[in-house]
């Protein structure tokens, strides 16, 4: 039996760039980054009121790569600061627009891809959609409970890669992903691990400003006295304290770079102090892991390691040799967030799910 072909469009904006794909079922069929120049940014007052230029840009992209917008059959945005929702593939609704529209959990750029989707897809009479955002939230309620009366954990991760790879590791093996234990650990900038278990990610660190292990950019859980007596030390503003936590944490703190090929060179050159903080964040990373192992009692399928710092041979095994008594490591380098958008996205038009609404 043949199954029916769909051309999807999706959208990922970043900060400086929109990033789209069209994507025929899984193929892809054009990929651009759209480069934006702060002095075009600069005209607009809030990232929300940059839609209609980066929707016109989006536009004049696909008509110079040839692509007919009467072709698309839906149109899937990069997920954005919403309220806390499960796993899978919404539906744009008004609801959805109102939170975009006002920031609902902080003003973002992916805010916008949801925007985008619904303006595009309105005009040409198909659905708009997007899937699993950084707002992702399943998990259980023991998870939730910081220590600290006046804190909750907040579920805050790398979801669309996450559930992208433990999809894909699924299919691998032959089961769903719905019938597997597995941790699913995220290494860019930001470093989160997922516990999933049933379909749902049940615990894992917050990978904005939160907890876990630290990164090439953030500082991941710090010890709590010592950081309160930095803030009320009055060397420091608010400011200068979460910017040391995130964006001047981890690996630019110690090292003063975020990039992982820098330090490997610095390694290989015989730079102990850069040895040591690389194999620290291995460590933490391996540590964090064996975290989530015992959140599933120890009955885990598989160990996921992903993100851009899975490139790196040696920082993957300095990992591995500490937790692969555990699971089996199977490592998906990189992120390809535009394809895991389309899947999303073609899930449903295949009947596969069914699209959620939101909020849900």
């Amino acid at each position: 039996m043949q199954e029916n072909s769909y051309t999807i469009l999706v959208i990922n904006p970043g900060s400086t760039s929109t990033k789209i794909g069209v994507y025929n079922n899984e193929q892809l069929v054009l990929e651009q980054t759209i480069r934006h120049t702060n002095e075009e940014l600069a005209q607009y007052a809030s990232i929300i009121d940059q839609y209609s230029f980066r929707k016109d840009a989006i536009l004049r992209s696909l008509q110079e790569g040839g692509v007919v917008l009467t072709d698309l059959q839906a149109v899937c945005g990069r997920g954005g600061l919403l309220r806390p929702i499960s796993g899978g593939t919404y539906e744009v609704n008004e609801a959805m627009l109102t939170d975009l529209k006002k920031g609902y959990a902080g003003q973002h750029a992916s805010n916008l891809g949801g925007i985008l989707a619904s303006e595009i897809a309105s005009s040409l009479g198909v659905q708009a959609f997007i899937v699993d955002p950084v707002v992702v939230d399943e998990l259980q309620a023991v998870a939730r409970v910081s220590g600290f009366s006046l804190i909750q954990r907040k579920s805050i991760f790398h979801a669309l890669n996450q559930k992208a790879v433990a999809r894909r590791y699924a299919k691998q093996v032959g089961k769903n992903y719905d019938q597997l234990n597995l941790i699913v650990t995220h290494m860019g900038g930001g470093i989160t691990v997922g516990a999933h278990s049933g379909g749902k990610v049940i615990d894992v660190n917050n990978g904005l400003h939160g907890d876990g292990p630290f990164s090439p950019e953030r500082a991941g859980t710090v010890p709590a006295g010592e950081l309160v007596e930095l803030c009320y030390s009055g060397k420091y503003y608010r400011h200068e304290i979460m910017a040391k936590l995130v964006g001047q944490g981890g690996l630019v703190g110690y090292l003063g770079t975020n990039d992982a090929v820098t330090v490997e060179k610095r390694i290989e050159k015989g730079d102990e102090d850069a040895a040591l903080i690389y194999e620290a964040m291995a460590y933490q990373v391996a540590k964090e892991i064996g975290s989530a192992a015992v959140v599933l009692g120890g009955k885990v399928d598989g160990i996921i390691l992903t993100g851009g710092l899975a490139y790196g041979k040696q920082y993957v095994e300095m990992i591995a040799s500490k937790v692969q008594w555990i699971a089996d490591v199977t490592v998906y380098p990189g992120e390809d967030e535009l394809k895991a958008l389309a899947e999303g996205a073609l899930r449903v038009l295949q009947g596969e799910e069914n699209a959620k609404t939101y909020p849900g």
